[in-house]
């Protein structure tokens, strides 16, 4: 009986210490091993690129910062975005992603979309239970937390959801009064979970970005990752339309090329393509074809140009200024932003508190001093000026 005892008691001693393996340390191994850092500390830049880049308007249309077990106001030396490291960064306008579902080895050729990474993450990160199993409350869950953050500490972010919201954040820049400015977006309509009226219940939250899909296809359309790689369904149509009704942004990143063509094709949809690379850069399924980017620019959109090695070549500040100055020659230098993928499980080489060797990238490649505050801020700022709803 004693021998029995021992044995329930060193089977609850082991099975306590897995629990707090798991839920206190394994979610914070797998962020650590996913979004990776290249460069340990700031490389030296030119004082050229000091001076402009401290006048900058900076804006980054997509991290995936919400999907961590990480408190965003804390600095942190691992993955590439907090408050502290954005404000270093002088990043005025930040698009918080929220991930809803990734499935077990997802890839750019063919990605099946039944399994989900995304559970045992969130489990993890101690979410709610109710996130464990709704793609919806997961979306609520990480816009809970941006809320959070911004009602915690309000001279060093404010959430971003009407116009006159944005247009307050450029009048306090210029008064020298420094925050960022946080916009909610979501990878994938799965998130809906197939009811058109939780379009209302994002908005409501205080989303203003969609994207129809993410690494798979699903109810909305077809992902370039995906296994069909379709267009946009009869359902997806009628939810462009309800975007377009409420002011909401389409992102098209991760869309399939007649996803794209399709959505293009529709009157009064605001589309833009949060962060991608470009074929002509490196050709993957993944990256937009030179048609395609003539496609959103003619329609008014932005094209954000990505950071990762896959999206752009090796991963260095001079790969991504060449992607940016590619996608200019074809797009114009009014339609390409930055599309970073920080903390999207990416290695990149900087930081969000290195964006200044971007803007030193930007001057070796020769674009003009115009070209450059248009790509590193002014164009999403103009974009989502025009493309907010007001509220009133």
């Amino acid at each position: 009986m004693k021998k029995l005892k021992k044995l329930v008691i060193a089977i609850g001693v082991i099975l306590l210490i897995g629990i707090i393996i798991y839920f206190f340390f394994l979610a914070s191994y797998v962020d650590k091993s996913r979004n990776v850092r290249v460069y340990d500390s700031m490389p030296a830049i030119s004082e050229q690129a000091k001076k402009l880049h401290a006048s900058l308007f900076i804006a980054d249309m997509h991290s995936d910062n919400l999907l961590w077990d990480r408190n965003i106001l804390d600095r942190k030396n691992h993955g590439h975005v907090d408050i502290p490291r954005l404000l270093e960064g002088n990043m005025a306008l930040q698009v918080f992603d929220a991930v809803i579902k990734t499935p077990r080895g997802q890839n750019y050729n063919a990605t099946d979309a039944s399994s989900d990474n995304i559970t045992l993450l969130a489990m993890g990160n101690r979410w709610p239970i109710k996130t464990w199993n709704s793609l919806l409350e997961r979306a609520i869950h990480q816009r809970n937390l941006l809320y959070e953050a911004a009602e915690t500490a309000t001279d060093k972010l404010k959430i971003i959801t009407y116009r006159e919201d944005l247009e307050q954040l450029v009048a306090d820049r210029k008064n020298d009064i420094k925050y960022v400015g946080g916009l909610l977006s979501i990878e994938g309509m799965h998130a809906l979970e197939g009811d058109l009226d939780n379009i209302d219940k994002l908005y409501d939250l205080g989303y203003r970005m969609l994207g129809p899909v993410h690494f798979f296809d699903n109810k909305i359309g077809g992902s370039s990752s995906g296994l069909k790689k379709g267009g946009l369904t009869a359902f997806g149509r009628k939810a462009m339309k309800i975007l377009s009704e409420k002011s909401m942004v389409v992102d098209l990143a991760h869309a399939s090329p007649q996803l794209i063509r399709d959505v293009v094709s529709m009157e009064g949809v605001a589309v833009a393509i949060s962060h991608t690379g470009v074929k002509g850069i490196l050709d993957s399924p993944r990256n937009l074809s030179d048609t395609e980017i003539k496609l959103i620019a003619d329609k008014g959109g932005l094209i954000g140009i990505g950071f990762w090695p896959e999206a752009i070549g090796s991963g260095e500040p001079a790969d991504i200024a060449k992607a940016i100055s590619y996608t200019i020659d074809i797009a114009g230098e009014d339609h390409v932003c930055l599309g970073s993928d920080f903390d999207g499980s990416t290695t990149i080489h900087f930081d969000s508190a290195m964006l200044a060797v971007l803007t030193d990238a930007l001057i070796k490649e020769g674009l003009s001093e115009t070209q450059i505050r248009k790509v590193m801020g002014e164009n999403q700022l103009n974009f989502f000026l025009e493309n907010l709803p007001s509220r009133k």
